[in-house]
């Protein structure tokens, strides 16, 4: 059924877990909080990776012409790649971070509705 996450194999939790960890053995720290059904992981400012235990995403930029955030993500399955774009993520937001004269106005991080 179509929406339905698969509750036979590892949580959204447990994978959200799985991303906290590869971070941290890249020395990126981050949080998890959350679930069976949706987790998050609290990595940087303006940097939040959700999982529905199908699908990993997280806000990479803010569109002020619509004023809405653009995201992307990957499947669970793809776990490599989502850790080296949420890496590359977090490397580009602390190089902002350092470069400008203050943190960038928070626009929010909020998750789909």
């Amino acid at each position: 059924m179509r929406g339905l996450v698969d509750l036979s194999g590892p949580s959204a939790l447990e994978k959200a877990e799985s991303l906290r960890v590869t971070l941290a053995l890249r020395g990126i720290k981050a949080d998890v909080m959350g679930d069976h059904s949706l987790a998050l992981v609290s990595v940087w400012e303006r940097l939040t990776v959700w999982c529905n235990g199908v699908f990993f995403w997280w806000r990479t930029d803010w569109n002020p012409a619509t004023r809405r955030a653009r995201y992307t993500g990957h499947p669970v399955p793809e776990f490599e790649r989502v850790v080296e774009r949420v890496t590359s993520r977090y490397a580009d937001l602390r190089q902002q971070a350092s470069s400008s004269a203050g943190p960038a106005p928070y626009r929010g991080d909020h998750g789909p509705l």
